[in-house]
């Protein structure tokens, strides 16, 4: 059990390693949303973010990424899901014409079905060149894409506690956005192959559970020191502090499709930050997982999805995902009112009873004869903003 100190602890690494955290004086939302760029006519992967980039102009709503085949769509600072949701739909409307126009289409995904690694060119930019001359083939596998949560929080000695406790829904979220079945032609059997591809870049992957923000600061510290980063953002925590925003930054979800359920893994993971904060505000201890836990939970949530069973907490009690998750739904109900989303956070439900996207994926690919391409049609075709 955590829970956050009054103080900082004497740090070994002294004044060196201090990292300032920007304070949220409340819990702001924001939301950053990967799309790929797939060819209208053959549906594979198209190199042309610069050129949709450039027809947008300077468009802070819009980003690059390591590959050209990808544009980010990020959000300002919100204050509830609904919010976040507006923004997005705003820059897609102004993007998506744009891709249109030059014959291509907007995928959201973990991965692509069919496409080749080989044949994806990278962004031009020194920190990209660095990451592949380091990484070599694993990074240039990077096909992948995610959604990325940010929740403001209000003190640096929150942070940890809270990451580390977070953790326990690790395998919800990963199970609910779980959309990477495919990786360049072949069912992989994992729910989620993004999860799985991504944790090989070096600092990537399981947070480490520290309790207290000075043992972070001194990880940081020894990072930079031996050469392994040389910023901070370097660090690729599927959960991680964004200290220059003054948040929790919450990467574990595959890429989305739509709308609507990107509202719902909004809204759950706006809902489970704070719902810890106010615990920690309470005086009360977090719950956490021992690390191999922890582990054994996201490997379940990849490879099985919602048919996860998953461990639950220390004790090593087991149960369904899907079961774990009508539970938390009800005793999350009362947050998600005061933050103002509580239809979003119901939408949830919808994802596990109807099918996630995993799932619709590989339904799509037997209802046509294992036409991958045709998965690629039917996942261009739920992106609805209307």
């Amino acid at each position: 059990m955590l829970s956050a100190p009054d103080s900082p602890p004497n740090n070994r690494a002294s004044s060196q390693a201090r990292i300032e955290f920007a304070h949220c004086a409340r819990p702001t939302l924001g939301v950053e949303w990967e799309f790929a760029l797939v060819d209208a006519a053959t549906r594979d992967l198209s190199n042309e973010a610069s050129a949709v980039l450039a027809e947008l102009g300077e468009n802070p709503r819009v980003h690059n990424e390591l590959l050209r085949n990808t544009v980010e769509l990020v959000t300002g600072i919100c204050d509830n899901t609904g919010e976040a949701i507006e923004d997005l739909r705003q820059t897609l409307a102004t993007t998506r014409p744009i891709v249109h126009n030059r014959g291509m289409e907007l995928f959201g995904a973990g991965t692509h079905p069919f496409a080749q690694w080989s044949a994806q060119k990278l962004t031009d930019a020194p920190r990209y060149a660095e990451l592949i001359k380091r990484t070599q083939w694993w990074g240039r596998q990077m096909m992948i894409w995610g959604v990325h949560v940010h929740v403001g929080i209000s003190s640096a000695y929150k942070v940890m506690p809270i990451i580390s406790s977070l953790l326990l829904y690790y395998p919800h979220l990963l199970a609910l956005s779980a959309s990477s079945p495919w990786w360049a032609g072949e069912d992989t059997g994992y729910a989620s192959n993004r999860a799985m591809m991504f944790q090989q870049l070096p600092t990537a992957g399981l947070p480490f559970q520290f309790q207290t923000w000075p043992e972070f600061e001194g990880f940081v510290y020894d990072q930079k020191k031996t050469g392994i980063i040389d910023h901070i953002n370097e660090i690729r925590w599927d959960i991680r502090p964004s200290p220059h925003l003054g948040t929790i930054e919450v990467r574990v979800c595959d890429g989305v499709s739509n709308l609507r359920e990107l509202g719902s893994l909004v809204a759950l993971t706006h809902c489970l930050i704070v719902d810890l904060d106010r615990r920690l505000d309470a005086d009360q201890s977090l719950p956490t997982m021992p690390p191999w836990h922890v582990q054994e939970n996201k490997w379940r949530a990849a490879r099985y999805g919602l048919d996860a069973e998953i461990i639950l907490d220390a004790d090593s009690n087991e149960r369904l995902v899907t079961e774990d998750l009508d539970e938390l739904l009800n005793r999350l109900e009362p947050i998600a009112a005061r933050l103002h989303c509580a239809d979003e956070l119901a939408g949830v439900a919808d994802i596990y009873r109807t099918g996630a996207s995993y799932q619709r994926q590989r339904r799509v690919a037997e209802e046509h004869d294992g036409d991958l391409r045709a998965v690629v049609d039917a996942l261009v075709a739920e992106l609805d903003i209307e």
